[in-house]
Order: C-alpha cells, then structure tokens, then sequence
C-alpha cells in the first residue's frame, strides 16, 4: 500500500477520535517519555524541567533501548533533580508469529529497570546496533527513491545521535526528511514513506516479546505492554504474556479515548495486571505543557508501581487521592 491508511493509525493510537479523556485534576504522574537519546526531541534534563515545571513529581524516562538518559540525569555530578526519576525504557519487541499486529510488533515498557545491570545493558546495546543498521539501511533506500537525507543525518550523528548509547529510530529519519524539505511533518514521512508497506520501511530485527519480557524481569524492573488498544480483543494473548512474567498494562495513555481506557483498565482488573499511565511525549509540533495538559495518570498507577518494586515513593507526597 502507498501509505498507512488514517483509520489503522486511529487504531494504534487508541481511536482519538472518540470521546476524549478530560483530566479530572492536574496529573503529577507519567511513565512514559522520550529524550533526544532516542526519538524524542528534548534533552533528557531539559525534559526533566519541563515535566516538573508543569507538575509532575513521578517521571520515567523510558527511552527506545537505551538507559543513557537515565545515567546522565543521575550521574554523580549532576545536581539534584526536581521530580522523582523512574529509570525505564521501551522496547520494541519483534512479534514474529503473531497475527494482525501493528507493524507486527509490541512494545514492551521495562520500568524501574537496574540501570547498573550489565547483562541488560548489553542486551539493549545489541538493540542498538539493529536500530543503527535499520537506519542506515533506510538512508540507503530513501536514496533510491530521490529523497537524499544524508546531510542531514550526518548533522544527527554528530549531535545528539553521537551521545554516549545513543538509540537510532524511524522518527529521526523522518525528522531529516522534514529538515530535507523533502515533507511537510513527521506524521507525513512516516505516513508516505517509512512506515510499514511504504516505500522505503524497511523490517525490525530484534528480541522478541517473551525475550524483551525476561531481560527486564532480569535487570529487576516490571514489564508493561505499551499503548494496545486492541487488548479487550486479544486476551489471549495478554494472558500468553502474562504467564511469561507481563506485570502491567498501559492504561492511561494519553492518546486513548474514553471508552479505550475503560477497555483497558477492565483488562487490566480482570488479568491481574498493574495499570501504568504516560503521555509517550516524543516533542514532535507540541510542547510537553501542551500534552500535559491532555494528560491524566491516577497517583495510583505511580503508587502500585513503587509497591510491586518494593520502592517508596517519597516524591509524589500525596495519598492515592487527590
């Protein structure tokens, strides 16, 4: 197909266009953002700042395969932060096998990881060097087709993509597009060009998800299957995962609607899984005070979390209600 048709985009992002979710109070929990150590577009202490300076007391910083963030923000010689810092990260296990997936993938949220943990390092730094390959194999392909991004890319390589256990990603290419005048946005390189049945995609290699599930039991930390509105419809599955160590579920996600947060929170109550929450801001066109202000995660999903971790949660400073 040409491009990835607005309905099947709509699905994976829980079907915005339903009833939407109106935050009953400030929320001051997100369990899942993005530096410009992956995809995202801030620096992580710059994300750090903004997520306080709107609110937030609980962050994870749940980058693609990579904990590099993580470490800066709570290296010896940095100061204090102003929020309490969750070490996470994403995974975007490769769901071979498994039927009428989007882009044939899941992705799994390890929060609370170990990031002093060196077998899970080393594991996610083999995620990386696939990442690295995918891009540049994109690069390539993209070439053919007469969209040269190689400029601009290479200025990404030596900015922030040349960070320490930096994570390449399609949102970068797609962001070099846009830097190219090659396209208008990165939802429209990602909708023309890059995702899966455009011209220049290019398949994930990778763990799997009962792989991705283990490593993050491993390095101490509680796997979390990320943004599946599809899960009232796939128990099956959810049950599968669950019974290799699946401990939550994402159920207040920013981009769900109303009636996609009620199926997933039933999910979630009936399978005995925690419920996680968290905007998946990457920074693309808005601002982190912008999707703060689209965004509601219960203290409850921060406080069950830090209990299953056996952790206190000494930033939050409020009971479960508000």
């Amino acid at each position: 197909m040409a491009g990835l048709p607005s309905a099947y985009q709509r699905r994976r992002a829980g079907n915005p266009a339903g009833e939407r979710v109106v935050p009953p109070h400030p929320s001051r929990v997100d369990l899942h953002t993005h530096s410009n150590r992956s995809d995202g577009v801030l620096d992580p202490a710059e994300l750090v700042r903004a997520a306080a300076a709107a609110g937030v007391r609980v962050l994870a910083l749940a980058d693609h395969d990579t904990l590099a963030g993580v470490r800066e923000l709570v290296a010896a010689d940095r100061p204090p932060l102003p929020l309490e810092l969750l070490p996470a990260v994403e995974i975007n296990s490769v769901a071979s096998g498994i039927p009428d997936l989007w882009e044939g993938e899941l992705h799994i949220l390890g929060l609370g990881v170990d990031p002093a943990h060196e077998p899970f390092e080393a594991t996610l730094e083999r995620q990386r060097t696939f990442r690295a390959s995918r891009f540049h194999e994109i690069i390539a392909r993209l070439r053919e087709l007469g969209y040269p991004i190689e400029a601009q890319a290479n200025e990404l390589l030596a900015g922030a993509g040349a960070a320490s256990g930096a994570s390449l990603g399609r949102p970068q290419a797609a962001r070099c597009l846009v830097a190219a005048g090659h396209v208008e946005s990165v939802e429209q390189a990602m909708r023309q060009l890059l995702g899966r049945g455009c011209p220049a995609y290019v398949p994930r290699q990778g763990l799997g998800p009962f792989e991705a599930i283990a490593a993050i039991l491993a390095a101490g930390g509680v796997p979390v299957l990320a943004h599946f509105a599809d899960a009232p419809g796939r128990r099956d599955l959810i049950g599968e995962l669950g019974a290799a160590g699946l401990a939550g579920l994402e159920v207040h996600y920013r981009h769900f609607d109303v009636a996609t947060v009620a199926g997933a929170a039933a999910v979630a109550s009936e399978m005995g899984l925690l419920a996680t929450g968290g905007s998946d801001y990457h920074g693309d066109g808005e601002t982190y005070a912008q999707v703060y202000a689209q965004l509601y995660v219960p203290d409850e999903d921060a406080l069950a979390l830090y209990a299953r971790l056996g952790r206190p949660l000494p930033a939050l400073g409020v009971s479960a209600a508000p």
